[in-house]
């Protein structure tokens, strides 16, 4: 069946004037205008299309890929409020409609916000939602501590950076663990820090515990390395002068060099650390 908002393996089945159309395996057709037709095809050779709703509200293929599919979440741009809503640009012609009843506060023409992407079933019109947390819930969670997880950072308070972990749950960066300028939209990895009893989960950008004394040493190696083999930091050193230089939190920065000083890698002295 054609899927709106989806990516889809179709078949030329034939060409117009409009363009081609396409079909799937169940005989449903849709229409790829000519502009995002391919340079070279013949009729039966299949291509990956985008669906979705053209300004009469009739199905139609792209090959522009969006910056959001069904079922996700992305940081879009409000080019233009309405007295019907918002219109998000998410990468295509016809932009992405935000009803009133779906922000979360009023969006404003020219701001940035996180967008959830679905299908209103009594319309079946593609729908953005600032109303993320109706679309999150850590009720049922398949991941684990020390699990890497992919994240969209969602939104900054005073506690840290909030996220929106694998699509599917919500998530926090305390500001203590944050050791790099993160912001509102950034997509990266993290780990899980910890899955707390009333299933808040919290949030690292490195690795933890054992898992963390490898990476973190090889990284303070090769600082040592570009810095000419000494660096004027050891166990004494002020922990903000260490996140700010290193990137690394007080705690990381003494697993590193304890892991490194016990397989005879680097000689601590009172004004840093040495590789041998």
């Amino acid at each position: 069946m054609l899927q709106l908002g989806k990516f889809q393996e179709l078949t030329i089945l034939r060409e117009t004037d409009p363009g081609l159309f396409l079909g799937d395996t169940e005989d449903n057709e849709v229409l790829l205008p000519h502009r995002y037709k391919p340079e070279d095809y013949k009729i039966g050779d299949t291509l990956i299309a985008f669906l979705y709703l053209d300004n009469e509200e009739r199905p139609i293929a792209t090959t522009d890929e969006p910056f959001i599919s069904l079922n996700e979440f992305a940081y879009l741009h409000c080019s233009a409020v309405t007295k019907h809503g918002a219109f998000m640009d998410w990468g295509l012609v016809k932009q992405l409609f935000v009803p009133f009843k779906e922000q979360a506060r009023p969006m404003n023409k020219g701001k940035w916000y996180i967008v959830y992407l679905y299908l209103d079933e009594q319309t079946n019109r593609l729908v953005g939602s600032s109303k993320t947390n109706k679309f999150l819930s850590n009720e049922s969670v398949d991941i684990a501590k020390y699990d890497e997880v992919d994240i969209l950072v969602s939104h900054i308070t005073d506690k840290g950076a909030n996220a929106i972990i694998n699509g599917k749950y919500k998530g926090l960066i305390y500001l203590e663990d944050i050791f790099e300028d993160i912001r509102t939209g950034d997509k990266m990895k993290a780990f899980v820090k910890k899955i707390r009893p009333d299933k808040k989960i919290d949030l690292v950008l490195h690795a933890e515990g054992y898992r963390s004394i490898e990476p973190n040493a090889n990284f303070l190696m090769d600082e040592l390395k570009a810095a000419g083999g000494f660096l004027p930091f050891h166990d004494k050193t002020d922990p903000e002068t260490i996140k700010n230089e290193l990137g690394l939190s007080k705690k990381s920065f003494k697993k590193a060099i304890g892991s490194l000083y016990k397989d005879k890698q680097i000689v601590i002295t009172k004004d840093g650390i040495e590789k041998k």
